[in-house]
């Protein structure tokens, strides 16, 4: 049966620093592992590996892109190998913009085990690089304004930690992790309350102090969601000058209440919508759609044999 280490003080740490618990990332990479194994072993790599070789390897990148999810891969292999048996020593930091050729990390360790970790540690990390790639792309496209992109709960299933995480690394702004911490009052919402108002106010006799943000598809809806006292306002599928008027009408009743925008956005047209003055702008595709980073694990010539 394949044995998994604990995670060492060190990379759960480092996980820590950067927003993820550490627990819920080492119980999402052993089922990875579980995955891939199928309650048995690398069949591959035990036949035709000594149990005693150790291999030196890098990770690299491939193409142009941001770097994400480095201690996560750090943390796969570290689960696989334990803590005595593995060295993983990173090169750039997460958030980093690299070129091809560059060499994100380097690992030494036993190799049977390293080709093990493997697939998991590469399916993460070129993942989350892909999400704070696509991120990147909007940030730079919004820069010089005073927009900013922001991911949505269109994530994959068990990866919104990590996806939401890797959205940060890309420059971007998280919207609520999840159905508690904020409320969001969507059209169907306001249908089956009744309306802006009520829905709002219904919101508030539940929960006094957390953000609400209220979606509205006309600037009638924009006007009574600011009045009802929301925090934030999704615009929906307005077009620019739409947008323009919708900046000015929030700007006379209340400057404190930020504009969502969302519906049909695009990396072509994110820079005249920042250009409204439109606070955020929602895009679901930066984890949704994000294509993954092309990231390899190269090792060296002459592994070498445990001594």
């Amino acid at each position: 049966m394949f044995v998994f280490h604990p995670l060492t003080d060190r990379t759960q740490s480092g996980l820590i620093a950067v927003g993820l618990d550490p627990d819920a990332i080492a119980a999402l990479i052993r089922h990875a592992l579980e995955e891939d194994l199928m309650g048995g072993v690398d069949v591959t790599s035990v036949a035709t590996i000594p149990v005693d070789q150790r291999s030196t390897a890098t990770f690299g990148s491939r193409e142009v892109g941001v770097v994400a999810g480095l201690d996560v891969a750090a943390a796969v292999i570290e689960i696989v190998c334990g803590d005595q048996a593995s060295e993983f020593s990173p090169l750039v930091s997460d958030g980093s913009s690299v070129e091809p050729g560059v060499r994100l990390a380097e690992v030494i360790a036993p190799t049977r085990q390293l080709l093990t970790a493997e697939r998991t540690a590469l399916n993460l990390l070129c993942h989350l690089s892909g999400v704070a790639s696509l991120t990147r792309r909007w940030a730079d496209a919004l820069s010089g304004t005073s927009a900013v992109v922001r991911d949505t709960r269109k994530t994959t299933p068990g990866l919104r930690a990590l996806e939401k995480y890797a959205v940060r690394c890309g420059g971007g702004e998280n919207h609520r992790m999840g159905l508690s911490d904020m409320a969001l009052v969507k059209d169907n919402h306001v249908a089956a309350a009744g309306g802006i108002t009520v829905a709002y106010q219904r919101v508030r006799e539940l929960e006094a102090t957390i953000p609400v943000e209220i979606e509205v598809d006309s600037l009638a809806g924009l006007r009574e969601a600011i009045v009802a006292g929301a925090d934030e306002v999704l615009i929906d599928n307005f077009d620019l000058d739409q947008m323009r008027e919708a900046v000015a009408l929030r700007d006379e009743l209340d400057p404190k209440v930020r504009l969502e925008a969302s519906g049909g956005l695009t990396l072509e047209t994110a820079r005249a919508v920042a250009e409204t003055g439109v606070d955020l702008i929602a895009v679901g595709e930066l984890t949704h759609s994000a294509r993954v980073l092309d990231i390899g694990l190269d090792f060296e010539i002459n592994p070498k044999v445990c001594q």
